[in-house]
């Protein structure tokens, strides 16, 4: 199904930003998208999964027959809204509000998810912030840990406390960027922090190979997420994605696909490597 090229319309929100308050709202729930049971029976766990990529993926994960638990800051009607759509395919969901740059919030969900759905199968650490500054002096001390803490903290914490319950088979799938290939000017922070996701990833991978574990890499390109509207000005907001080759932004469920890939058997052959749903970039592997 062909994408038309398209600006949104000029609009802002505070951080962290909610779905039902964009114009138009991201598409999720990818109508075209048929399942065939490539997760049935399992258990996943994905961070910032109330809203954007995070929610399309938890309803595809739901497609395919898995339970979901999602985790998010502060954003409870769209967690709620989230959760009906899990519930909708069928599925199990359950919702934990808190910040996964704390660690004990992180080993919290972990241990309640396996408590209440019985296992683990897949980590999908997908929480992210990202605050615009024009120059490197104007990143606030305060600025750098709330990033870092909630970009790559959390992705460590989250990992440390799922390793116990991770079996042969399990995968744990990291959300980085594209920026993290190409860099992005105004973002230096959170570009940091998704170079040191591609980072852990391939450490990560060859730590856990024996295990039968795998870890590997999403680096989306522009995505119209509640992180758009609420990090940039209303004239960004206008003409984001239109830099991408393909001449527009993705919708999250023209993402979720590759969590689905990464997440299956389909790519058992696959660690410690990064897919690039960017709309044309080329970038280094």
């Amino acid at each position: 199904m062909a994408e038309e090229k398209r600006e949104f319309p000029p609009q802002s929100q505070s951080l962290p930003g909610s779905e039902e308050a964009m114009t138009p709202e991201p598409r999720f729930d990818a109508p075209w998208y048929k399942a065939a049971g490539k997760l049935k029976g399992r258990v996943a766990i994905i961070t910032g999964g109330d809203s954007g990529i995070g929610r399309a993926v938890a309803v595809l994960y739901a497609r395919e027959g898995a339970d979901v638990a999602i985790a998010y800051l502060n954003e409870h009607e769209d967690a709620q809204k989230t959760k009906a759509m899990v519930e909708k395919e069928g599925r199990r969901c359950l919702t934990f509000a808190g910040d996964v740059g704390q660690k004990k919030f992180c080993q919290d969900v972990v241990q309640k998810t396996v408590e209440t759905l019985g296992r683990l199968d897949i980590l999908v650490n997908n929480a992210a912030i990202q605050v615009e500054q024009a120059h490197l002096e104007e990143i606030s001390e305060q600025q750098l840990e709330r990033t870092f803490r909630t970009n790559i903290y959390s992705y460590f914490f989250m990992a440390q406390a799922a390793l116990r319950h991770l079996k042969e088979g399990a995968s744990i799938i990291n959300t980085t960027s594209v920026n993290s290939f190409k860099g992005h000017k105004t973002l230096i922070d959170y570009t940091s922090t998704k170079g040191a996701i591609t980072a852990f990833t391939r450490a990560l991978a060859l730590n856990l190979v024996e295990k039968g574990i795998r870890v590997n890499n999403v680096a989306p390109g522009p995505v119209w997420t509640p992180l758009i509207p609420a990090s940039f000005d209303e004239d960004h907001v206008e003409r984001f994605g239109a830099n991408a080759p393909m001449g527009r932004a993705a919708q999250p469920d023209e993402i979720a696909p590759c969590y689905v890939f990464l997440a299956a058997h389909d790519s058992i052959f696959l660690t410690g490597q990064t897919l690039h749903p960017n709309g044309g970039y080329v970038v280094g592997a």
